[in-house]
């Protein structure tokens, strides 16, 4: 029998339900970030884009986005946001608030976090109970272990909340250092890791994550933000990487035991 089993998801979305039940039979539950449900690809009437401008625009801007034209996708936005009878800062922050408050605390104790890309980081101190650890650019133990945390993605043509410079988050990988098991949202720059067999594109993968793997040889590089991967685990070097899996679609955590 393994000393500890440890719980990972990704790419929540939204799903408290399945969340809640996450860390049942582990020792500790990481998540890697992406708890907002802006828009859902496959239900069209779930998340904040839907609950504000209804089904048929939601459907309108997947179908815009799934194509790559993203200056219609964006035009589209801007003028059903122009017509909102409300400030859209306050809107979009009301409506993730709602559903943070929800999904901390489904949160088991204890859960260590890190930020997605669709995030919004400043918001996560309130809501993140004394169970919950929130790590970013920074390294924790446990069971034994050294795990290294790293939060948020690259700049993209989504432009979704948490998007940082390629010069950003390499230094927060940098201050990770050596780990036994590095976390991120993101993968590494691999394209059999970063291509979403579903939206038909390629994501924004980190290629001083992958530096990072091969130099200091973690035993795993555990991430998501891809939901549909054409590849979801590949060996670098001695590193094991794991797509944890699209947590929204699937509600089942991925186990690391040892």
């Amino acid at each position: 029998m393994p000393d500890m089993r440890v719980h990972v998801v990704s790419d929540v979305h939204g799903n408290a339900e399945a969340l809640a039940r996450a860390g049942d039979g582990a020792d500790a539950l990481i998540c890697l970030g992406d708890l907002i449900l802006f828009l859902d690809y496959a239900d069209h009437s779930r998340g904040i884009f839907p609950e504000l401008f209804g089904t048929q625009n939601a459907s309108r801007l997947v179908e815009l986005r799934t194509a790559r034209r993203f200056d219609e996708a964006r035009e589209l936005g801007a003028r059903l946001w122009a017509g909102l009878d409300a400030d859209r800062a306050t809107a979009i922050e009301n409506a993730v608030r709602k559903q943070y408050a929800e999904l901390f605390a489904a949160f088991p104790t204890p859960t260590y976090a890190t930020y997605g890309n669709v995030d919004m980081p400043a918001l996560w101190s309130e809501y993140a109970l004394p169970g919950t650890t929130v790590l970013d650019g920074q390294r924790a133990e446990i069971g034994g272990r050294v795990f290294g945390f790293v939060g948020g993605g690259l700049e993209s043509p989504m432009k979704t909340p948490f998007e940082i410079s390629d010069e950003e988050y390499a230094a927060k990988v940098e201050a990770v250092g050596e780990v036994d098991v590095l976390c991120t949202h993101i993968p590494p720059e691999v394209p059999d890791l970063v291509y979403d067999t579903v939206a038909r594109r390629f994501e924004r993968g980190s290629s001083a994550l992958l530096d990072a793997i091969r130099r200091t040889r973690p035993r795993y590089a555990l991430f998501g933000h891809v939901h549909q991967p054409l590849v979801r685990r590949m060996r670098i070097g001695v590193t094991e990487c794991v797509n944890v899996g699209h947590f929204a679609g699937t509600g089942t955590p991925w186990a690391l035991e040892w």
